[in-house]
């Protein structure tokens, strides 16, 4: 419930920043009136084409039963244990070992998996990741995190205009009453696409969270995804994910780049951070027999 208040408190807060900036660039109620427009048509579009522009992204393919039957089997014995009803299975061409769930709800979900997960993992080890992300949603995290890219996204898009704003405008003299806010333009410049990255990691950290304690609790077996996770890292470092970093938290772990990430700047908790929490809930998992996602 904690990571869920959270978590809306995070969009909430980053669809104020949308509002706020376009006041501050046009000024008065046009300003107010423009971002909560630009807001709206952000989440439309998060919630029909996210899953689209995700698997894009990444060159993912449909894949079949017959294609892969040991994974095909695999989902769906979770599924049923989770009463999640089956997404479509993607396969991404990649040697980089990784997977992510996208979609606006569980009726509309699609699990997509690397070539190099599936040859590195074992499989009790590839079923926890593949629980983690039928988590995500069984959560719906994947519209959340979709509805915050998008949102960030378009923060950044009106930072720019701002920007070119600046440069190309010739300079006027405005009154205390509408029109738009110097100041606030440059905030908006400097400092507005780096706050909605913050936020927008943030969110997604949070989430990363209840999706390691939801695959624990389906698989019974929170000790395999930390090996996972351990796992995934190193792989990570020496086969960087290659598509584009707006999608990166979707992925079960960092696409490392090769540069050092801050915890600031991080799209996922650190994994011993993961790790000591999947360990905690080994330890709690024995006293309840009732199977539930978390929030």
């Amino acid at each position: 419930m904690q990571n869920q208040f959270r978590t809306v408190a995070l969009l909430g807060l980053l669809s104020g920043l949308l509002i706020a900036i376009s006041y501050w660039i046009l000024g008065g109620s046009a300003g107010v009136i423009t971002g909560i427009a630009i807001a709206a048509i952000t989440n439309l579009v998060s919630w029909y084409q996210s899953d689209k522009i995700a698997l894009a992204a990444y060159r993912a393919r449909p894949i079949s039963p017959q294609q892969a039957p040991g994974l095909y089997q695999m989902v769906k014995r979770l599924c049923d244990r989770a009463q999640l009803p089956m997404p479509a299975l993607y396969l991404i061409p990649s040697r980089a070992a990784n997977a992510f769930a996208t979609g606006r709800d569980p009726e509309h979900a699609a699990v997509a998996v690397t070539e190099g997960i599936l040859e590195l993992l074992p499989e009790d080890e590839l079923e926890g990741v593949i629980a983690h992300e039928l988590t995500h949603v069984a959560n719906r995290d994947t519209l959340t995190q979709a509805v915050a890219a998008t949102i960030a996204g378009a923060i950044s898009f009106l930072a720019q205009m701002a920007s070119y704003g600046l440069w190309f405008s010739a300079p006027t003299s405005r009154d205390n009453r509408g029109g738009a806010n110097p100041i606030g333009i440059l905030l908006t410049v400097v400092l507005a696409p780096v706050a909605a990255t913050i936020i927008q990691l943030a969110i997604s950290r949070t989430r990363e969270f209840s999706a390691d304690a939801g695959s624990a609790r389906m698989t019974g077996n929170p000790r395999a995804l930390a090996r996972a996770l351990q796992r995934l890292e190193s792989a990570a470092r020496q086969a960087p994910m290659v598509g584009n970093p707006a999608f990166e938290p979707l992925l079960i772990v960092n696409a490392f780049s090769g540069q050092f990430m801050s915890g600031l700047f991080s799209s996922h908790p650190s994994t011993e951070a993961r790790i000591e929490q999947l360990l905690k809930l080994e330890r709690e998992l024995p006293q309840s027999t009732k199977f539930s996602f978390g929030q």
